[in-house]
């Protein structure tokens, strides 16, 4: 039950936002940087943004040599390039948007490890380096073998390690407290607890239809903005939105840790970096794909024994430590590895499915969605 005091003023806004993440919260601040006298609210289903912005390791990264050199089975060079650009622009906004100091941003650069003596890593580090030198105007991948031994790394295990200088680690909860920071400076409403159960598209203005506890509200607005990333295929199963389940742990501080940078193996899907003096760690998914298609939040147990084994035996091969924390994230995937940045009414545009790329696309992809519902693009 709501008021008439209610209705009339915390219900109508120029543009409403379905999704408080990085894309969404960038959706209303371009929104509002094009016409700032909007009203515009950001609509949340739960307390904190709930997906993957919060839930991400904080990797500021653009893709591996063994992710691009996949990739580049399923798509042309120019599209993998572009792919790539998208993902640095993304960064430099984000970066630009937000202060260093604020992203906590650390510039530690980023490895690979390879767990056999590849020959063909050689011949696929100079066909990346080819490939993205438009991109850096330098070589972005070099081998730092003899670095595995210092950064604390099982020597047993780990044979080949690959550095790319360009990748960072940002510190997720800063930045979307500044993001909601600068979004409230510029008088945009962020309503958390509001799920979104539907919405109709009409050109003469948007009816969405939000669930929060008992209560039934209908919003309303003249543009709508869709940033929900996996949760958006409740709304659009034609479209190529297919959810991905991510686990993370964090350790419990440890003593004279000497791993510093973002770390990557097995085509991206596993993934650490150090957080201060404790250990982020995150991935498996492929071990049980199918499971993993869920928007469900939860820990999957076999991921975790994985995810335990290669602390133990690669990560932290001669440190004792302690969990601290385990949580999971929820991503967007699909055949294609664009993101969907897509006008499905007069003033109503979608903008998901970031592949698990959300810090590198999140910014640029909420930019390009408000560009487009004004017709800027």
């Amino acid at each position: 039950m709501i008021s008439y005091w209610e209705k009339s003023f915390f219900t109508k806004y120029d543009l409403i936002v379905i999704g408080s993440g990085i894309s969404g919260l960038f959706s209303a601040l371009s929104f509002n940087k094009l016409h700032p006298k909007a009203k515009i609210a950001i609509l949340e289903r739960d307390i904190f943004p709930n997906g993957a912005s919060t839930k991400n390791a904080g990797f500021a990264c653009f893709g591996s040599v063994s992710e691009l050199i996949e990739d580049s089975k399923k798509m042309s060079e120019d599209s993998l390039i572009n792919l790539v650009e998208q993902r640095i622009k993304g960064l430099e906004l984000l970066k630009k948007t937000i202060s260093n100091k604020h992203l906590d941003l650390k510039n530690y650069g980023g490895y690979e490890l390879f767990f056999s003596n590849n020959q063909k890593l050689k011949f696929d580090i100079e066909k990346c380096n080819e490939l993205l030198f438009s991109v850096f105007k330098k070589k972005v991948y070099s081998f730092k073998n003899e670095k595995i031994e210092s950064l604390g790394l099982s020597k047993k295990l780990v044979s080949q390690l690959v550095f790319n200088p360009f990748e960072s680690q940002i510190n997720t909860g800063s930045t979307i407290y500044q993001l909601q920071k600068l979004a409230s400076k510029n008088g945009i409403k962020i309503i958390s607890g509001a799920k979104v159960e539907n919405f109709n598209l009409d050109s003469n203005g948007h009816l969405i239809n939000v669930v929060n506890n008992k209560s039934k509200i209908t919003f309303s607005s003249k543009y709508l903005s869709i940033c929900s990333n996996a949760f958006a295929s409740q709304w659009f199963p034609n479209y190529d939105i297919q959810p991905g389940r991510g686990m993370v742990v964090i350790t419990k501080p440890i003593k004279n840790l000497n791993l510093k940078g973002c770390f990557h193996y097995n085509k991206g899907y596993y993934y650490f970096r150090n957080f201060q003096n404790r250990i982020i760690f995150g991935g498996g998914r492929q071990l049980d794909l199918k499971k993993e298609n869920t928007t469900d939040f939860g820990i999957n147990q076999k991921i975790k024994r994985s995810l335990i084994h290669d602390l133990n035996s690669i990560i932290l091969p001669n440190k004792k430590y302690e969990l601290d924390m385990e949580w999971s994230g929820i991503m967007a995937f699909g055949k294609s590895k664009q993101p969907i940045i897509k006008k499905i009414g007069e003033n109503a545009v979608l903008g998901v499915r970031l592949g698990g790329m959300g810090i590198a696309l999140g910014s640029l992809v909420g930019k390009r969605v408000s560009e487009m519902i004004l017709d800027k693009v």
